[in-house]
């Protein structure tokens, strides 16, 4: 697997998390509006839990399981929230997730970060597919999805339970042959 990146767009920089981080993403990560649209994430997030979930990234990725990203702002290197793809090797694909802390939200960082990532995905990773879901429910995220180009797939009912509610997911998709690099790119920033 190739080496980890840090990704820069217009306003961010995506880069490994580090153990300094640990605060921010336990407090940011912790508000119950983030935890509730979000299928991995507990709440409430317990001490420790960041530090955790730090020190396991390297592995995973150095294993090809998965690779996340701290999103930061250019500006300040400000933690604002975290994306990444689960991998599957055998299948050329990956999953997408991200969260942007609410303080954040509506400032298009969740979108121009994705997009980041879903070049570094094909470009970088060689997927051949890079696929996302949301909660019916959230459809910001929905949003997010179809702005960097992947396609409406359909809805799996009830797919998700989450604190004991079942919960519809709608998929979405995109193929590397899909894959419009110069839009992304040239108004994005590009992987360093």
């Amino acid at each position: 697997m190739p080496g980890r990146l840090v990704l820069q767009t217009a306003r961010l920089v995506l880069r490994p998390y580090t153990l300094t981080d640990a605060p921010d993403l336990q407090h940011l990560i912790g508000d119950r509006d983030v935890a509730s649209t979000t299928t991995n994430i507990p709440h409430p997030y317990e001490d420790g839990m960041a530090e955790e979930w730090i020190k396991a990234q390297p592995n995973l990725f150095a294993q090809g399981h998965s690779v996340h990203f701290a999103i930061t702002t250019r500006a300040d290197n400000a933690l604002i929230g975290g994306i990444g793809l689960r991998l599957t090797p055998t299948h050329q694909h990956g999953e997408l997730g991200y969260w942007i802390g609410v303080p954040f939200w509506n400032h298009g960082y969740g979108t121009e970060a994705a997009q980041a990532v879903v070049t570094y995905g094909f470009e970088g990773l060689d997927l051949h597919r890079i696929h996302a879901y949301h909660m019916t429910r959230n459809p910001a995220s929905g949003r997010v999805m179809q702005k960097i180009g992947m396609h409406y797939e359909g809805c799996l009912r009830q797919h998700i339970c989450k604190w004991g509610v079942f919960e519809d997911a709608a998929v979405y998709g995109i193929l590397k042959s899909e894959f419009d690099a110069s839009r992304i790119s040239s108004s994005h920033g590009h992987i360093r």
